[in-house]
């Protein structure tokens, strides 16, 4: 039966074709979905002091990003105590908190207002600006705040290193990659601001930044590499005004030439945020004219990013107008999303939108660009999507698997699309398989980039060096093959089944690197073993019912924030994972793993939905402020704007399928 009551059937057929009609509202003209994409205060303040390092001014902008900034302090002081936290209802981060005071300085705040102290009050309780993290302080050092002994040396010279050598650039993810490769000759070039900007920061420090003799390392790093890489540190800050000038200057030819063969047109290096500044640094650096193509390219593709949010209502009140930047853009991901959402309806009208949508994707597959993923597996031939608009160079298996997933979805249930669906499905899967991992999982962008000890240098402090496979992505990718008719007798399917099986945790739940969390992995995990054909009574089906209806909140729906993802790597017993509030996404990723399991008669699957169904807007959106994305575990989340609105809409018309049906078998692989 459907969810009793008020929001009985009628309530939840009116639920359904309202959030579908609010999602076909959010289609752009040619066929694709693009929502926000919101990270931390760190984004905009950095895309701020960039802009105030050349001398660029716009006061209506900088007014803009200040107001989101002290908006962003307010709304977080219960949790972040006057600075800024890295997600919503999170702590104090001393980085992200240094970063935004800064550029509440650039834009003006004097440092008596009272913001401003209650931040510089907060940074200091938490041990000082001297406690950031090396982003923060290279930074820093760059605008003459710390002096650059306060930064881990990683010299130029590393691109010219054999790959045989213990640090290569191959063994390394590719966001380090596009990041760190620009950003060497910026620390060995040290340029000064094109502008003075009248600011110190001295207030923030408990030691004086220039007495300051030993920064913090990350807690992550392990022995005995964190004393072998903190020696070296040492050696190279003695030592490298010493290297050859012929060497730094092949190095920097290198680097140079790495980023502008993935300068990426407008959609930037890496198509993420930090690595576009570092190149634009970069270029700077080497001498590069402001005016030349490749500089006036890589400002563009900054530009990109920048969301001006006009005035608007809000439940708090009136919003004012305010500017923040996106870490990057979601396309792919977005639109194969939608279409699985709109798919599960059944809507006719839904069906011929995700038929434009998934015209717009087929278009964007990567077929003739060798990224550097090739570097592990030379001769596979390309195939996969990226995340972003563009981004030839780095595609990635989840992006993929779930655009594979959607295309073979739509051909079975709307009828054959052609052969040129049938070649990119057949060349993607190619591609998946072949980038398989050791073991039997997949990374995200890399295969078998597990050289662990490389978190360990004391640059890596932020503990996401690498890309090692994670059950998130392989449940995708087992979805995928699963889905095509790959069975046991398959040995990549056999492989990941074995693998996801042996990452499910003791408490029954999955890890969830690339979503907030435990819940995230869980639906992941268990939608592609189900696709797999492990039946509802396996051992490890049941054990994930039973976390899941042990973690349903009072009010019916489920909600987890960063904070568990600290007990990451310990023995921890089922308590050890304290939720949060409930929220729209993460109750309907729960519902999609309950029903995957066989649960869709059960009492927390109708609680679920219930909770869903009262919470949706007059819209037909659902409200989210939840930061339920993940960058980097501890250190980067991600607010995506639509995993509130299409996954309530997955989850509520599957639940229909599944009621109206003899079945209760979930017959996709997501």
């Amino acid at each position: 039966m459907a969810p009793a009551g008020p929001q009985g059937q009628g309530g939840l057929e009116a639920a359904i074709g309202r959030a579908t009609d609010h999602l076909l509202r959010r289609q752009q003209a040619d066929g694709h979905w693009v929502f926000e994409l919101e990270a931390d205060a760190t984004i905009p303040a950095e895309y701020l002091m960039l802009c105030r390092f050349f001398g660029k001014r716009d006061p209506a902008r900088e007014m803009r990003i200040g107001r989101y900034l002290r908006r962003i302090q307010a709304q977080e002081a219960a949790t972040a105590g006057g600075g800024w936290p890295l997600f919503h209802g999170g702590p104090l981060d001393i980085s992200c908190s240094v970063k935004a005071y800064f550029a509440l300085r650039l834009v003006g705040d004097a440092p008596g207002a009272p913001h401003m102290l209650r931040a510089r009050d907060a940074i200091l309780r938490a041990g000082g600006a001297e406690k950031s993290n090396v982003f923060t302080r290279a930074t820093l050092a760059l605008f003459g705040h710390v002096p650059w002994h306060a930064v881990p040396v990683m010299p130029p010279e590393i691109c010219l290193l054999p790959r045989w050598f213990p640090f290569h650039l191959s063994k390394v993810s590719y966001w380090a990659r596009t990041v760190l490769v620009p950003l060497t000759v910026v620390m060995a070039r040290r340029p000064q601001p094109l502008a003075e900007t009248g600011v110190t920061l001295d207030e923030l420090f408990v030691t004086p930044p220039g007495q300051v003799r030993r920064w913090p390392g990350g807690a992550h790093a392990a022995e005995p590499w964190r004393t072998l890489f903190g020696a070296l540190d040492r050696v190279l800050q003695r030592t490298q005004h010493l290297f050859p000038a012929a060497s730094r200057a092949r190095a920097e030819a290198k680097a140079e030439a790495f980023v502008t063969e993935r300068l990426n047109g407008e959609d930037g290096l890496g198509a993420i945020y930090p690595a576009m500044a570092n190149a634009i640094w970069m270029y700077h650096c080497l001498g590069v004219p402001a005016d030349d193509p490749r500089v006036v390219t890589a400002w563009a593709a900054v530009e990109k990013l920048v969301m001006d949010r006009p005035a608007e209502d809000t439940p708090r009140g009136e919003r004012p107008a305010e500017t923040y930047v996106q870490p990057c853009l979601s396309p792919i991901w977005d639109t194969a999303l939608v279409a699985h959402a709109l798919l599960e309806t059944g809507d006719p009208r839904a069906e011929a939108a995700v038929t434009r949508g998934l015209s717009w994707l087929l278009d964007r597959q990567v077929t003739d660009v060798v990224g550097d993923w090739a570097e592990q597996r030379p001769g596979l031939p390309p195939g996969g999507w990226a995340f972003q608009y563009a981004n030839p160079h780095y595609p990635d298996v989840d992006d993929t698997a779930v655009v594979v997933l959607a295309l073979d979805r739509a051909r079975k249930q709307l009828g054959d699309a052609g052969p040129g669906m049938a070649r990119a499905i057949a060349r993607a899967t190619d591609w998946v398989v072949g980038m398989q991992s050791k073991g039997g999982g997949w990374g995200a962008f890399d295969a078998d980039n597990t050289h662990h000890h490389l978190n360990s240098i004391p640059f890596a402090d932020h503990g996401a060096l690498l890309d090692p496979p994670t059950a998130d992505v392989s449940g995708r990718c087992l979805a995928m093959l699963a889905q095509l008719g790959h069975g046991m007798d398959h040995a990549p399917t056999r492989q990941a089944v074995d693998y996801l099986l042996a990452e499910q945790e003791p408490d029954g739940s999955w890890y969830g690197r690339w979503g907030v969390n435990y819940v995230y992995g869980t639906w992941s995990a268990v939608t592609a073993l189900n696709a797999a054909g492990l039946p509802p009574d396996h051992p490890a089906m049941r054990r994930a019912v039973a976390w899941l209806k042990a973690r349903q909140n009072e009010d019916g729906g489920w909600g987890e924030d960063g904070f568990t993802y600290p007990r990451r790597g310990g023995t921890r017993a089922d308590t050890d994972v304290v939720m949060g509030p409930s929220s729209a996404s993460q109750t309907a990723w729960a519902l999609l793993a309950l029903m995957a399991c066989g649960a869709v008669d059960d009492a927390a699957t109708e609680r679920g939905a219930r909770w869903l169904l009262a919470r949706q807007q007059a819209d037909g959106s659902w409200p989210e402020e939840d930061y339920t994305g993940t960058g980097f575990p501890r250190v980067f989340y991600l607010r995506y704007h639509g995993y509130a609105q299409l996954f309530p809409l997955w989850a509520l018309a599957r639940l229909r399928t599944l009621k109206r049906g003899n079945s209760r078998h979930v017959p996709h692989g997501l």
